[in-house]
């Protein structure tokens, strides 16, 4: 049910089919401004310097309330559109997970399936998580806000993680190698202040993302667009083969001496 060495893996396979020198890492984007026929996109590089670039064709692969509240459009998105992304919740943002590193899977070894719920302590989902080569591993949601995370702290959690394991599967906390914790609701290139309070599920719908204007120049790629499983990864796909499909289809309405023209960087 899992993929080996993770969603990362995919990630890794589609790029090493990538020409190189295509790939702009630590890179964000700022601003997207029209231009004739192009969009200019401004964004800071990994040295933190201003550069910009310019396509034919853009395509935003993040969450639309996370690319309403960092990216600046010039002229600007109109409001339909804006307020669409805005209100849409990026899935799993307001959460946060833990993962606890073991020798071997000591659960298993007790006829326990390493899956339980708790209304006490910071785990309120718990799940085994060991991997295809036999690492051994629990990770669970925490069931504490993104406010009170922050009022804690990720020390305090953590130990607090560890003992609640502990208790549940009755082993010892020394027998914990290593941690993992992630908190969605802090990271700057998943949350934004409207994701501290947790939302519904995005619903699916087959409505315009983007409205006139903007319209034949950006495609909106993020798994909350899917009208299939927004926020899931099989809606990320979903939504990206979506987005490819649309993007080849305007590249062959452009056409340059009776033969496609396919141009800017994509």
């Amino acid at each position: 049910m899992r993929l080996v060495g993770g969603t990362a893996s995919i990630v890794s396979a589609l790029a090493a089919g990538l020409p190189g020198g295509n790939i702009e890492l630590n890179a964000r984007v700022t601003g997207a401004m029209l231009d004739g026929d192009d969009v200019e996109l401004s964004f800071i590089d990994a040295g933190g310097a201003e550069q910009s670039c310019r396509s034919s064709q853009v395509v935003f692969a993040l969450p639309p309330r996370l690319l309403e509240a960092t990216v600046s459009f010039t002229p600007r998105i109109d409001e339909t559109s804006a307020r669409r992304w805005r209100d849409t919740p990026t899935w799993m943002a307001p959460h946060a997970k833990f993962f606890a590193l073991y020798d071997r899977p000591f659960w298993l070894e007790k006829g326990l399936s390493g899956t339980a719920q708790s209304m006490v302590g910071p785990l309120a989902e718990v799940h085994d998580a060991t991997t295809a080569s036999g690492k051994a591993a629990l990770f669970g949601f925490l069931g504490l806000s993104a406010e009170d995370r922050a009022s804690l702290g990720e020390a305090a959690i953590i130990a607090s993680c560890i003992q609640q394991l502990a208790l549940l599967f009755d082993s010892k906390t020394a027998d914990v190698r290593a941690t993992l914790f992630k908190d969605w609701a802090a990271d700057l290139l998943t949350a934004t202040d409207r994701d501290r309070i947790a939302a519904v599920h995005p619903v699916a719908d087959r409505g315009p993302w983007v409205g006139e204007g903007w319209r034949d120049r950006i495609v909106l790629a993020g798994s909350e667009t899917s009208a299939r499983d927004p926020g899931y990864l099989a809606g990320a796909v979903h939504a990206a083969e979506g987005a490819a499909a649309s993007l080849v289809a305007r590249l062959r309405t452009t056409r340059v001496g009776g033969r496609a023209s396919f141009e800017g960087n994509l």
